[in-house]
């Protein structure tokens, strides 16, 4: 058995934010079912789920209700019992209307999963288990939301060496994987099991942060004896949960510029998406709902809530104490979370926490006046990447993006968000790369 403390790794550069971890002593509670949810079909990276029920149908929980278009497509399955009040285009957390289906939830049903049937994990083979794992409707959990089966689904001629299990949880705040691996290890380590079938993988590593040593220790404690599962204790820093930043500190492996975690023998699981897993798998069930943590000065009752799919974010704020607005609101953590346009958008696979400021907080900690570079390379020494931020925002500034992409390797950054949070000019240089990404994606358009 590995001893998960036995070595501390970790990256050149990054910060150390504030961690704000208050939620991480709150176990996983329920939330109450909303009366209506709305559910996106594009709920993950690719192409929208295609509607499989039409209006006033009646539907049972966990009931598939959409299907995938594709091999980079999820479905989707009903998170309660309910009735079908329309298919029409809703808000969404990025500002545009998208097609979403509308379900009335059934109010006097006890909302017991009924759309399951056991199965035998012992007969799949990788292709097959691949296959069951798209049938869940599973994406990445850490907030990407790429959908899992594509994730695992290896080209031919590359062979996988490690499965890396992401248990960082490095953004401030999120407490949602802590408590997963706390509270579901043996689910994680069924889904491990489950994952490593798929990739092929024959040995895995778990980096957790040395902030959550409860949990690295429950989940050494019940490792099998052959030692391919190890636990990797990593240094408290941010980003130390970055795909690429991990591979390298767990393996020594660095992935090429524009490339994949498959061209040096990793894949790359989110710690929440394979303990999720670990449940659905053996019942056939589809994912219908997921844990999310509610933090921040805004909130009255923070903690983490297993929450349906689809519940408005104004219901969610409503039961947990929170009398702001939409402005104040940000879905997921500080430093790669996104503003709410709307309290009308709901919970969706994407959505790992619900950060609630307060105005006197926002006014205290944000100036909003952006001064004049002043290159004191404040953000050369932060980006984990060793790229060039102080450049990269000067031909932003001048729309200058092929160069951007051609000399400065734009595409490698991440948007972890290191260089504005140091900058004391107040630039915000992630707001500027992601505008000049957007741009050059139209070009290419």
């Amino acid at each position: 058995m590995a001893w998960f403390g036995r070595q501390r790794n970790t990256f050149a550069r990054g910060i150390h934010p504030p961690g704000h971890k208050e939620t991480e002593a709150h176990p996983i509670r329920r939330l109450d079912f909303a009366p209506r949810l709305i559910l996106p079909l594009n709920q993950h990276i690719g192409k929208p789920a295609i509607p499989i029920v039409h209006k006033n149908q009646e539907v049972v929980r966990g009931e598939p209700i959409a299907k995938a278009d594709g091999l980079f497509s999820a479905p989707l399955h009903a998170p309660a019992t309910g009735r079908i009040e329309k298919i029409d285009l809703m808000p969404s957390v990025k500002g545009p209307k998208v097609q979403s289906i509308i379900l009335k939830v059934y109010s006097a049903d006890d909302q017991r999963v009924r759309y399951e049937r056991p199965r035998n994990m012992n007969t799949l083979n990788g292709s097959a288990m691949i296959a069951a794992i798209q049938e869940t409707g599973m994406v990445g959990l850490g907030g990407a939301a790429f959908p899992t089966h594509v994730k695992l689904a290896v080209p031919e001629g590359y062979a996988i060496d490690y499965l890396i299990i992401n248990g960082c949880e490095c953004e401030p705040y999120l407490t949602t994987d802590h408590r997963v691996m706390l509270e579901w290890t043996d689910d994680l380590l069924a889904g491990i099991a489950y994952v490593q079938q798929a990739c092929g993988a024959p040995r895995v590593l778990l980096g957790i942060e040395d902030n959550k040593h409860n949990a690295a220790a429950r989940i050494a404690a019940r490792l099998p004896a052959d030692g391919n599962i190890e636990v990797r204790s990593v240094r408290t820093k941010y980003p130390q949960g970055s795909e690429k930043l991990l591979i390298t500190v767990l393996t020594g492996k660095e992935v090429p510029s524009g490339g994949f975690p498959y061209q040096v023998g990793c894949v790359v699981q989110n710690a929440g998406t394979v303990a999720l897993l670990g449940r659905l798998l053996p019942r056939t069930q589809g994912m219908i709902e997921r844990v999310v943590t509610l933090s921040g000065p805004g909130i009255n009752k923070p903690g983490n809530y297993l929450v349906p799919l689809g519940t408005p974010m104004d219901y969610v704020l409503e039961q947990l104490g929170f009398n702001g607005s939409a402005g104040e609101l940000i879905l997921g953590g500080p430093m790669m979370g996104t503003s709410v346009a709307s309290l009308d958008v709901p919970i969706t696979k994407a959505v790992s926490g619900i950060l609630a400021l307060t105005r006197e907080t926002i006014t205290q900690q944000v100036d909003g006046t952006v001064y004049p570079c002043i290159h004191c390379g404040r953000c050369l020494q932060a980006c984990p990447l060793h790229l060039n931020p102080t450049q990269l925002g000067l031909l932003a500034a001048n729309r200058d993006y092929q160069a951007m992409q051609d000399r400065y390797h734009l595409q490698d950054c991440f948007e972890c968000g290191s260089c504005s949070y140091v900058c004391p000019a107040n630039i915000p240089l992630v707001q500027y790369f992601r505008i000049a990404k957007a741009m050059l994606r139209e070009q290419v358009a």
